[in-house]
């Protein structure tokens, strides 16, 4: 294996199979699992079918009471994490499942099957707990907390059980973190028997809509759409300037329709595009860089993004999917604009060519499978018309089976179908743990009103001014993301410091007016990014360590690179929390087009200034220049963009007569 690997460094080809699930399992918590045989093999196999028949069975004609559906859903993916899942990391290659996660499955299932069992009772006897009702509802923590573990990573765990922690102690805490305490029955009701705990909003969305999407990823994988996604990128995008790289941008934002993990994205992406770029001359840090932060903005990229956009329609209320895709397109097209604009500059001030034309497919072979991009156009024409996003997941799986049948070699068969309907609840048990875990943390931060106390205390230490307050979040959100999954940093973020950054936008509206729905969207969007980019942030930046292991570069380095390639990400929330034009919501066609176009010329500005080149190599007063001008037209205010435009003009001018003057470096593949 190690001689395959070094032979492999050497002549810069793709991962194999098996070294792509090497990785994956190193770094992504929710790849880590048994390689389970015999029995055992075939029980996970039909309890993964029969998941997603139950799911898809309620999405097509119609879900359950709210308890039901949920401690079904939990029921489901805790047994079957347990089966999966070991109980340490590095025991993830024994195929046999012990006697003790044998008992925890079964467990699992009992507390699946409590709500639907004894419903009647349980309603009839609201507000008060038996002993066994008790028992479950313990139960019921303590095997999400486990299972979270096991699935997600420890950082999520810790941080939920600090929060029951939290609600034990509540009158021992100082100041406004003080509260009167919840004993062991209350807390049991609120975490078991209410929609406010395990059982909450987030497993809520897990059980329907998230589930359902995962289903139509799992499909279009079958298709063998991602490979033709790296096809399509090399005939598109091959031979411009540094192709290679810009094929791993483009094929990670396609990426990121099917895939809601920014390590999975780097890995499929990755295994492809980083042997290309090293073997072009990019270094092993920047090679690294450029797909981690593109793979990592898979999940900013509509129609699908991560699974935390589609709780951020419950969370928000009155809004539905579609206005979010909708608000999150001019985001996603700056963010994936900079990391093109980054790698364009620094193709140039190394020397760097595109693909020759014998390392290009033939495009019209390509262009030919074009349609297996129909489901997506089909997902986004579906929630355009009014199609409830559940049904649009549907109607999309639909399109997936018809579409590939135009072709012997996507065509789905029988067996396609059902493999499909497994790989799909397979993907679904990391986001149910995370979103039951979250529940949690919900829960008690709705019952012990910790959400308006740290809010308050958000804009106490900022002193009521809304960048600070931006600022502080950001930190939290960064910190946050850089141990839990997207979807429970998210939670986290959204019931403690959006309330604080929607206080302030509010500031000057009557007390007790309802939220304007892009007021809402804005700060909830903001903790979205920020708990994405976690992902590629330094110290722990999961995607670029992932990437790392396919460059061969340092992973902190390959961080380093990446978010400096990522520095859209780290500005773009802040412009549409100041100006929410960029959203398209309330906003007429002028204002989008104007804060769109000075905020691509601010990219190109801020990305010359950081890489130091342009027309040509940059001296050190040019580069700040070029810095001040890209953040005075990315700010959003009248004058900043004026100056700032004056500014951008005038440089663009000086490169442009120079040009001829600067020279280019150059570097060896080897570096």
């Amino acid at each position: 294996m190690a001689d395959e690997k070094s032979m492999r460094e050497e002549q810069n080809l793709q991962l194999s199979e098996e070294e792509q699930q090497e990785l994956l399992k190193k770094y992504d918590p929710e790849s880590n699992t048994r390689d389970v045989r015999g029995l055992m093999k075939k029980i996970v196999f039909f309890g993964l079918l029969a998941f997603s028949v139950f799911q898809l069975y309620t999405a097509i004609f119609g879900q359950y009471t709210a308890y039901i559906q949920r401690s079904v859903h939990l029921g489901f993916a805790l047994s079957l994490i347990f089966l999966l899942f070991p109980f340490r990391r590095k025991s993830a290659k024994k195929n046999r499942v012990p006697f003790y996660d044998i008992i925890l499955a079964l467990l699992s299932i009992g507390v699946g099957l409590y709500w639907p069992l004894q419903y009647d009772e349980l309603v009839m006897r609201v507000g008060r707990v038996t002993d066994l009702d008790m028992t479950v509802a313990i139960l019921a923590v303590l095997l999400t907390l486990e299972a979270s573990r096991r699935a997600v990573g420890l950082p999520i765990t810790i941080i939920a059980s600090a929060f029951l922690i939290y609600a034990f102690t509540g009158p021992y805490w100082p100041g406004f973190l003080a509260h009167r305490g919840q004993d062991l029955t209350a807390l049991a009701q609120l975490m078991f028997y209410t929609t406010d705990g395990v059982l909450g909003t987030p497993i809520g969305v897990s059980a329907t809509f998230i589930f359902v999407f995962l289903l139509f990823g799992a499909f279009l994988v079958k298709t063998g759409v991602g490979q033709y996604f790296n096809d399509l990128a090399v005939a598109l995008a091959g031979k411009l300037t540094g192709g290679p790289a810009k094929v791993a941008i483009f094929s990670s934002a396609l990426q990121g329709t099917i895939s809601g993990s920014s390590v999975a994205n780097v890995v499929t992406s990755g295994s492809y595009t980083i042997p290309m770029m090293k073997k072009l001359g990019y270094r092993k840090e920047f090679a690294g860089a450029v797909e981690a932060s593109a793979s990592t903005g898979g999940q900013l990229m509509p129609p699908i993004m991560g699974a935390a956009a589609f709780l951020m329609v419950e969370f928000i209320g009155g809004i539905t999917y579609w206005e979010i895709a909708k608000a999150a397109a001019i985001p996603a097209l700056l963010y994936f604009s900079g990391i093109w604009i980054m790698t364009h500059f620094e193709a140039k001030r190394v020397g760097l060519s595109g693909l020759s034309d014998d390392q290009l497919p033939n495009r019209k072979e390509v262009l030919k499978k074009i349609y297996l991009l129909t489901p997506i156009l089909g997902i986004i024409i579906f929630l355009l018309v009014g199609i409830p996003t559940m049904q649009a997941a549907l109607w999309g799986i639909v399109l997936t089976i018809v579409v590939s049948a135009f072709d012997k070699q996507t065509r789905l068969n029988f067996k396609d179908m059902i493999n499909a309907l497994v790989d799909g609840a397979r993907t679904a048990l990391a986001v149910a743990a995370a979103t039951a875990c979250a529940g949690i943390i919900v829960g008690v931060v709705v019952k012990t009103g910790l959400g308006l106390s740290l809010a308050n205390g958000l804009i106490s230490a900022s002193g009521g001014h809304l960048f600070l307050t931006l600022f502080f979040t950001m930190l939290a959100a960064i910190v946050l993301g850089m141990g839990s999954p997207t979807t429970a940093n998210y939670v986290i973020t959204s019931t403690i410091a959006a309330p604080a950054v929607i206080a302030l936008l509010m500031i000057d509206e009557p007390s007790g007016a309802a939220v304007p729905v892009v007021v809402a969207l804005s700060a909830h969007l903001f903790v979205f990014y920020f708990g994405i980019i976690a992902d590629i942030t330094p110290p722990v930046a999961l995607a670029a360590f992932a990437a790392s292991g396919i460059s061969g570069g340092d992973p902190i380095r390959t961080g380093v690179n990446a978010a400096k390639l990522a520095i859209a990400a780290f500005i773009i929330p802040y412009m549409f929390v100041y100006n929410p034009a960029m959203l398209m919501i309330d906003a007429s066609v002028l204002e989008i087009v104007w804060v769109t176009a000075t905020a691509l010329a601010g990219m190109i500005a801020v990305g010359a200034g950081f890489v130091g080149f342009w027309y040509r190599k940059l001296n050190w007063l040019e580069r700040i220049l070029a810095l001040v001008a890209g953040g005075m037209l990315i700010f959003p205010e009248g004058m900043t963009d004026v100056f700032g435009f004056a500014l951008f003009v005038i440089l663009l001018a000086i490169q442009f007569v120079t040009k001829n003057k600067g020279g280019k470096q150059t570097i060896s593949t080897a570096s």
